[in-house]
C-alpha cells in the first residue's frame, strides 16, 4: 500500500469559513461584536437552553460557570482523575480544593459510589467530563447529589435556588451528544456547562469555547449573561459593541476581572462550522461504524459511541488493546507514526502529571486509571479523511497490532 500521511486532527476548514473571516475582517468588527452574539443565539437553539456566551477558551467557561455558582477558597470540586488539565485547573484557580475520583474499572466515567463518599458540607460542585462525545451517567449524578443535599451548605443566590452540589459539565467534546434524548450540556442534565472550540474539536473558532446554563428559579438569565460579561471584559460595564453607539462612550470598572472574550474573527469561523455541523457529525459517525467493525474483528476494546440511549458526538476513537504494557503501547504508536498515521493517548490521568504530583496526588491511588490509560491508544478521527484514508489506517493498525495481540 502506497504510503500516506494522517494527521491525527487537523481543522475542518473550507472556503466558506475562510470567506466569513474575510468578511468578518472588512466589516471593522474584529473583536466582539455582531458575529458573537448570533453565534451565541445559535448555539442556545442547538444546546437548547435559554443563554449561551461565547469565550476565549473552554478553560475560561470552566472557571468562569465556577465563578458565577459562587465557588471559592475553602469550597471543594469533585472532579475525575482522567481528564485533561482544564477540568480541575478551572476549580484550582477559583480558590477550590479539588478531590480526584478514580475511574471504575474498565471505564472512563468516574466510580459513582466513590462520588457519593466524596462529598462533604464543603462540596459545591461535581465537574463530569463527557469523554470522546460520550455523556456519563448523569441520571446516576442527580441521584448522589439529591441524596446528599443535607449535607449542602449554599453561599449565595444561585446556590440556594439549586439546593444541592451542582453539576457543572465538561462538555469540551461532547457539543451534538445525546442521552435518553437531552443534548449534551442541555439544563435537564446539569446546572452549568462549557464547550470546546480548539481547532482539535469537532467545531472550531481557532480557539474558543462556551457557557451555559439552565435556568434557575428566582435568578434572572439575562442578569446571569451579563454578570458572565463582566467577567469576560474587564468587569467593564459596557463591551465594544454598545460603547460604539452615538454619545455612548462612558462605561464604568465594577471589579478587576479577567479578559476572555470571543473575537468576531473566531465567531465568523464559528457560525460556517455549526450550520456545517449536522454533515460533519454523520461523517464522523459513519467512520466511527467502520473503526468498530475493524476492533470488533480484533477483540480489541472500543468506546461504546451508540446504544438504544445514546449518540455521542463522535469526537475521539479510543482503543484498549489486551495484554500489552505501556512501552508496547508506546511502541505501537511510534510504529503508526512511521507509517504515516498520527495516534494520540487520551489522557494521560492528572496524579501523573508533575503539577498534580507535587499537590500529593498519586497515581497509586487511581489503579483503575492508570490501567484504562496504560494499553490505551486514540485513533485518527476527523472529517479530512477519505474512505481511503481510514482504510489505510485500519490496514496499518491490524498489521502492527498483530504481532502484540495474544
Amino acid at each position: 500500500m502506497e504510503k500516506r500521511q494522517i494527521p491525527f486532527s487537523p481543522p475542518d476548514i473550507g472556503e466558506e469559513e475562510i470567506a466569513a473571516v474575510a468578511d468578518a475582517m472588512r466589516s471593522g468588527w474584529i473583536t466582539t461584536g455582531p458575529r458573537t452574539k448570533e453565534l451565541e443565539k445559535r448555539l442556545a437553539m442547538f444546546v437548547g437552553n435559554p443563554k449561551v456566551v461565547c469565550l476565549a477558551s473552554c478553560t475560561a467557561a470552566e472557571e468562569l460557570n465556577l465563578r458565577v455558582l459562587g465557588v471559592g477558597e475553602g469550597d471543594e470540586v469533585i472532579v475525575p482523575a482522567y481528564t485533561y488539565s482544564a477540568t480541575a485547573s478551572a476549580a484550582i484557580h477559583v480558590g477550590a480544593t479539588i478531590k480526584m475520583i478514580d475511574c471504575a474499572k474498565d471505564t472512563f466515567e468516574m466510580d459513582y459510589a466513590k462520588v457519593a463518599d466524596a462529598i462533604t458540607e464543603k462540596t459545591k460542585a461535581i465537574v463530569p467530563v463527557d469523554l470522546g462525545g460520550i455523556m456519563v451517567d448523569y441520571d446516576t449524578l442527580h441521584e448522589i447529589v439529591h441524596d446528599k443535599r443535607d449535607l449542602f451548605r449554599p453561599n449565595g443566590k444561585i446556590q440556594e435556588a439549586i439546593g444541592r452540589v451542582a453539576i457543572v459539565a465538561d462538555c469540551a467534546h461532547s457539543l451534538g451528544a445525546v442521552r435518553k434524548g437531552k443534548n449534551a450540556g442541555n439544563g435537564a442534565v446539569c446546572d452549568f456547562a462549557s464547550y470546546s472550540f480548539h481547532a482539535v474539536k469537532n467545531i472550531t473558532t481557532a480557539e474558543g469555547g462556551a457557557s451555559t446554563w439552565r435556568t434557575f428559579r428566582g435568578i434572572d438569565d439575562e442578569e446571569l449573561y451579563h454578570l458572565y460579561q463582566l467577567y469576560s471584559l474587564h468587569g467593564q460595564s459596557k463591551d465594544a459593541l454598545n460603547k460604539d453607539k452615538a454619545g455612548s462612550w462612558e462605561y464604568d470598572i465594577v471589579a478587576p476581572w479577567y479578559k476572555c472574550n470571543m473575537t468576531d474573527i473566531m465567531a465568523a469561523i464559528g457560525l460556517v462550522q455549526l450550520q456545517r455541523y449536522p454533515e460533519l457529525l454523520a461523517r464522523r459517525q459513519a467512520m466511527i461504524l467502520r473503526y468498530d467493525k475493524m476492533a470488533d474483528q480484533m477483540k480489541i476494546q472500543h468506546l461504546s459511541h451508540t446504544s438504544p440511549i445514546h449518540t455521542s458526538s463522535g469526537h475521539l476513537y479510543l482503543t484498549r488493546i489486551p495484554g500489552i504494557t505501556v512501552d508496547e503501547r508506546n511502541e505501537i504508536i511510534v510504529k503508526m507514526a512511521e507509517r504515516g498515521v498520527a495516534c494520540n493517548v487520551h489522557y494521560k490521568p492528572l496524579p501523573m502529571m508533575t503539577g498534580y504530583k507535587n499537590m500529593g496526588f498519586r497515581i497509586e491511588d487511581y489503579p483503575n486509571a492508570y490501567a484504562y490509560y496504560s494499553n490505551l491508544i486514540t485513533l485518527p478521527l476527523n472529517t479530512r479523511m477519505s474512505d481511503e484514508d481510514q482504510d489505510y489506517v485500519i490496514q496499518n493498525y491490524m498489521d502492527v497490532l498483530s504481532s502484540y495481540l495474544k
